[in-house]
């Protein structure tokens, strides 16, 4: 007889294992999130700071006389510091304000109205240079009346404190 012949059947080998274990990556990665935890409020300093309790503070509103505030009204006119001048004299009063003073102190702020045009707006500005202002700057708030007194700011009151808006009267 025969030996019987034995037939084997090979399947194509597989491509080797692509996936990821991460298993060892999450270990160590909470390792040391917790030895971050454990030391870092060793580390923390304490900073001292003296905070001060309240303060008194006296603000004045009143623009001072030697500052030349430039005014671009809706009309397209200007005023300096409340003298409305017209544009075709425009540089050379400012010239004349800003020549007596020191380089360093020709200082003009422009104020223009919410509807004024652009382009005056822009020609106030480059007036201003002209007449020899070193620095210019811009506002969007009216200085007050001269006759209206310093505010003076501080802590607000605690309700029902005396004196405070809404508390009874003292008898």
């Amino acid at each position: 007889m025969r030996p019987s012949r034995k037939t084997t059947l090979l399947l194509p080998a597989r491509g080797p294992k692509t996936a990821i274990n991460v298993t060892p990556l999450v270990d160590v990665v909470l390792v040391l999130l917790i030895i971050f935890m454990v030391v870092m409020p060793q580390i923390e300093k304490d900073l001292a700071v003296r905070i001060p309790a309240s303060e008194q503070v006296e603000t004045s509103t009143e623009v001072p006389p030697d500052q030349i505030v430039v005014r671009v009204d809706r009309s397209g006119g200007f005023q300096i510091n409340g003298e409305a001048t017209p544009p075709e004299s425009y540089v050379q009063s400012l010239k004349r304000r800003l020549d007596p003073r020191p380089p360093h102190d020709r200082i003009v702020f422009v104020l223009a109205e919410d509807d004024a045009a652009y382009k005056k707006l822009v020609e106030a500005l480059e007036g201003a240079r002209r007449a020899g202002a070193e620095t210019l700057g811009m506002t969007d708030e009216a200085a007050p009346p001269a006759s209206a007194p310093p505010t003076v700011t501080g802590p607000p009151e605690a309700p029902g404190a005396p004196g405070a808006p809404g508390a009874p009267a003292a008898p």
